[in-house]
């Protein structure tokens, strides 16, 4: 297993994560299956959102003798009311809610408490400006979560959340169909079929910003629906027009900037094992760029995707990783100086490009590799 720092937290979490959507499933019986698989296999890190009693005391269940071995995420405002799942900004049921899932998970402490579920700016400027984040700042005072996060769906609500400098870590929808469609206080539309009729081209702009300034400030993203429910995975579901596999999703999602870990939803040990075989596969399997290149309803014609086609650099030039931060720099306006060492320490730079194109015939995006090189070269200095 490969281990990623979770932005500035001081956590290394697996970059395999696990979700919740299975912990319920035989009468919650495959909790315990999960985590035995989990552990295994070197995931540290998972989601719960789940406000049913039944699944937290589950998870406590199964965190009994290793509570140590495992990072918990878990929702702050995911309330359990009349015997169903809520979604409170009240504090009084806040506060009830946590306590709840404190006493159920049978621990003292929470690593990362996520306010959940906040896709609306009015949602976020009501938490920002209330009692919840309050809240949420008191139980990091006092030691009952250590980290505060946020998950969200819309990227000018996740920008504004993680520029405020209360939030540490971002739950965020991530996957090549999502990472097109614009902003919207309706995550329904995310994977609308008539928003997938006309053709679409290239990342929505606010996405990919927040993507660069939660690495330029060091906030950790934990991915959720890298799979889009499954339907990537089914060419007749898919909005792309035909299906990718686990190991493409995954790589997508790994190779977006600020991503430390995927929270694979798996049903069953079966389906988490197929998440993990990640971890052992090819550069050929994990390849995502000749599947998108061939998307029938979606085009990423001059975008780089990181994707490395472009190499083989007669100069040993990173091209992939001089792109990504010529990006990061682009996007703030401005060399941070994170992104000036990161340049710094890289074995070969944009300066060193002999201009051969040789790149850009492999570019399956059709991506002015060489322009960039030129710009970055300007910008960096070297």
């Amino acid at each position: 297993m490969n281990y990623r720092n979770l932005g500035n937290t001081g956590l290394m979490v697996s970059e395999i994560g696990m979700g919740c959507e299975g912990f319920a499933e035989n009468n919650c019986q495959n909790t315990q299956l999960l985590f035995d698989a989990a552990e295994a296999n070197g995931i540290n890190y998972f989601d719960l959102y789940s406000s049913n009693p039944e699944v937290r005391a589950s998870v406590g269940q199964a965190l009994k003798g290793r509570r140590e071995k495992f990072i918990i995420q878990s929702h702050i405002c995911s309330v359990w009311k009349n015997g169903q799942y809520k979604r409170t900004r009240k504090i009084e049921e806040v506060k009830k809610g946590f306590a709840e899932m404190m006493e159920l998970l049978q621990t003292d402490y929470i690593d990362v408490g996520m306010i959940h579920y906040v896709d609306s700016m009015s949602d976020w400027e009501e938490i920002a400006n209330g009692p919840v984040i309050q809240y949420a700042l008191e139980l990091k005072k006092s030691g009952k979560i250590h980290h505060i996060g946020m998950s969200s769906h819309n990227p000018q609500v996740a920008l504004a959340a993680v520029r405020s400098g209360y939030i540490e870590v971002l739950m965020f929808s991530v996957n090549p169909c999502y990472d097109l469609q614009p902003a919207n206080e309706d995550v329904e539309q995310l994977w609308n079929e008539a928003n997938y009729q006309a053709p679409l081209v290239n990342m929505d702009p606010e996405r990919q910003e927040l993507y660069e300034v939660c690495q330029r400030l060091g906030i950790g993203i934990t991915v959720m629906k890298a799979f889009g429910g499954g339907d990537l995975l089914d060419a007749s579901l898919s909005p792309a027009g035909k299906a990718l596999t686990v190991n493409q999703c995954l790589h997508y999602a790994l190779t977006r900037p600020a991503v430390a870990t995927v929270l694979a939803g798996a049903h069953s040990v079966e389906q988490l094992m197929d998440s993990l075989a990640y971890e052992q596969a090819s550069d050929e399997d994990k390849d995502y760029a000749l599947a998108f290149a061939s998307f029938p309803n979606i085009s990423w014609r001059g975008h780089c995707m990181y994707c490395s086609h472009c190499a083989p650099c007669p100069k040993q030039i990173d091209v992939a990783s001089v792109t990504k931060f010529l990006n990061l720099a682009r996007a703030q306006g401005e060399i941070p100086e994170t992104v000036h060492e990161h340049y710094e320490v890289l074995p070969h730079h944009a300066g060193e490009c002999i201009q051969c194109g040789g790149c850009e015939t492999r570019c399956p995006f059709g991506v002015s590799i060489m322009e960039n090189m030129k710009q970055a070269k300007e910008l960096f200095g070297k």
